[in-house]
C-alpha cells in the first residue's frame, strides 16, 4: 500500500518531462538495436522531413499539399517523431475536409520540424565525439 502512494505522488512528477523529440525507444525497436541503423535513419529522416517540409511551404495546389503532409507524417512516425506525425495528420484532415490551411498551424509545424531536426543533430555531433 505504501509503494502504492510513493508511485502516485511521482506520476505528476513524471509526467512533467518534457518529452523527447524522437521516441527513441520506437526508433531502437525499428532498428533491432542496431546504433548505427539508428543514426543513419535519423540522417536519412532529417534530409527527409527538411525536403518535404520546404516543399510544403511552397505548394499551393491540392496534391502537393497532400503530397506533402502525408509523406511528412509517415516518415514522422515511422521514427517515433510523434508530435511532427500528429501537427502534419491534423494538417491532412483539414485539407481532406476541404477546410483551409491556416499559416498558424504551418508555422506550428515547422517550430516541431525545427525541433526534432536540432534534437538529431545534437545527436549526430555526440555520436561523432564518442
Amino acid at each position: 500500500m505504501a509503494q502504492r502512494a510513493v508511485v502516485e505522488a511521482a506520476l505528476p512528477e513524471i509526467q512533467k518531462r518534457p518529452m523527447r523529440p524522437v521516441d527513441l525507444v520506437h526508433l531502437a525497436k525499428q532498428c533491432l538495436g542496431d546504433e548505427n541503423l539508428e543514426l543513419e535513419i535519423l540522417r536519412l529522416f532529417d534530409t527527409t522531413l527538411s525536403t518535404y517540409f520546404g516543399r510544403l511551404k511552397l505548394a499551393t495546389a491540392f496534391d502537393d499539399l497532400a503530397i506533402n503532409l502525408h509523406s511528412i507524417k509517415g516518415a514522422s512516425a515511422g521514427v517515433g517523431a510523434w508530435g511532427v506525425s500528429d501537427l502534419a495528420a491534423a494538417l491532412e484532415k483539414d485539407l481532406q475536409a476541404g477546410r483551409p490551411l491556416k499559416a498558424e498551424k504551418i508555422d506550428d509545424l515547422g517550430m516541431a520540424v525545427e525541433e526534432v531536426r536540432d534534437f538529431i543533430a545534437r545527436m549526430l555531433a555526440n555520436s561523432e565525439e564518442a
